[in-house]
């Protein structure tokens, strides 16, 4: 998913699920930033590496390809973009097939439940958002891994989409080039895509890579033939799935804002998003680049108001000048203690699954990460 969605969307899935306006920018403010908290700018505010949720393009041409490299790479990628759906999936193959099988990323599994529940507990707003962020994308980035592997997320040549026709779809071939500055042509079809390296581990075959940002458009319908699916053909339909998730999210805030007991995964709140419900498949289902501006206007006729612009300095600078003692309480703080706790559950998640793919774990991550989520985890603040 895009700008579009994970910070225009989530905020009007907040004001829906009940939270004020004000409450709706933080958790919408930290659902974009899963996807701009690099190492670049962790290092540039002198905050904790680890806290890493996202890689720049340039970041990952730097990044080592070896088991220590990778298992970076996938405690990243796994925790915070392609959450697996399945750890315990049955699959035939060898034992090293397996483990990256079983970190295919889907919806409503058992670890995306375990996401909300680790938000519910930390009980801030910047807990919520980067949940938000990880629940949204188990729908967009569904049938892709968050490890680098050719035998998972390769496709082949036989990549459709599906354009609406009168009452039906025409197929029409996707044309991908491997260009990092040209924008996507929607109307001719011809989408930007990683170039394939043959290499099982090559960095060009992590997550969604090899369908370019197909996955990331709300308007995306289409065939392909994944690797892990031995390329037999699979449909996705992101109107659909995209709809779901925004419904799935308000459920999920209200159970963190406390109305509802718990979060149960296979419920969406389609009650709540019922009366607005052809607004938001207009917006999901036109044909842009960005559906940021149609969002933005929804959150204004929602609530009155809409989030500005995003700007990662807002809370770059507040943690930058607040004194060593006060960080971890400042906003950027709150953020990164959620995402050192959700990695850490990930990680141990995959660890005790049988698998090193993501390295070795123990809960709670190293004993200064401990130690900050131990008193994190003792001083949440209810939303």
């Amino acid at each position: 998913m895009q700008e579009d969605f994970h910070y225009y969307a989530t905020y009007c899935a907040a004001v829906l699920a009940g939270f004020s306006p004000e409450e709706s920018r933080e958790i919408c403010y930290s659902a974009q930033l899963v996807d701009m908290c690099t190492r670049t700018f962790l290092s540039g505010v002198r905050a904790p590496l680890n806290a890493v949720t996202t890689q720049t393009a340039m970041e990952l041409a730097d990044a080592r390809t070896d088991p220590i490299g990778l298992q970076d790479i996938t405690r990243i990628w796994a925790s915070f973009h392609f959450l697996p759906k399945d750890l315990n999936a049955s699959v035939r193959g060898t034992r090293h097939y397996r483990n990256k099988y079983r970190l295919i990323c889907g919806p409503d599994g058992a670890l995306v439940k375990e996401t909300v529940d680790l938000a519910k507990k930390g009980g801030t707003l910047q807990a919520a958002g980067l949940a938000m962020h990880i629940l949204a994308d188990t729908w967009a980035h569904c049938y892709f891994a968050g490890t680098p592997s050719q035998v998972i997320n390769d496709t082949n040549r036989w990549f459709d989409e599906l354009i609406p026709d009168g009452g039906g779809y025409k197929r029409r071939k996707v044309r991908f080039r491997h260009s990092v500055s040209a924008p996507d042509d929607i109307e001719n079809g011809i989408y930007s895509n990683s170039v394939n390296h043959y290499a099982e581990n090559s960095i060009m075959v992590l997550g969604h890579g090899r369908a370019g940002h197909l996955p990331d458009y709300s308007f995306a319908r289409y065939v392909y033939c994944p690797a892990w699916a031995g390329y037999r053909e699979v449909v996705k339909d992101n109107p659909s799935e995209y709809y779901k998730a925004f419904c799935q999210m308000i459920f999920a805030l209200r159970c963190l804002r406390g109305e509802k007991k718990s979060f149960l995964t296979g419920v969406y709140d389609t009650v709540t998003a019922e009366p607005y419900e052809d607004d938001i498949r207009r917006i999901l289902e036109k044909r842009q680049l960005s559906a940021s501006k149609d969002w933005c206007e929804l959150g204004r006729k929602l609530s009155g108001t809409a989030p500005e612009p995003f700007d990662i300095s807002v809370y770059g600078d507040e943690y930058t000048y607040a004194p060593d003692s006060e960080k971890d309480s400042t906003r950027l703080g709150r953020f990164i203690l959620a995402a050192l706790a959700q990695k850490s559950m990930v990680t141990n998640r995959i660890f005790r699954s049988g698998s090193l793919l993501a390295g070795f774990s123990a809960e709670g991550g190293g004993i200064k990460d401990f130690m900050r989520l131990a008193a994190y985890f003792g001083k949440g603040e209810d939303i």
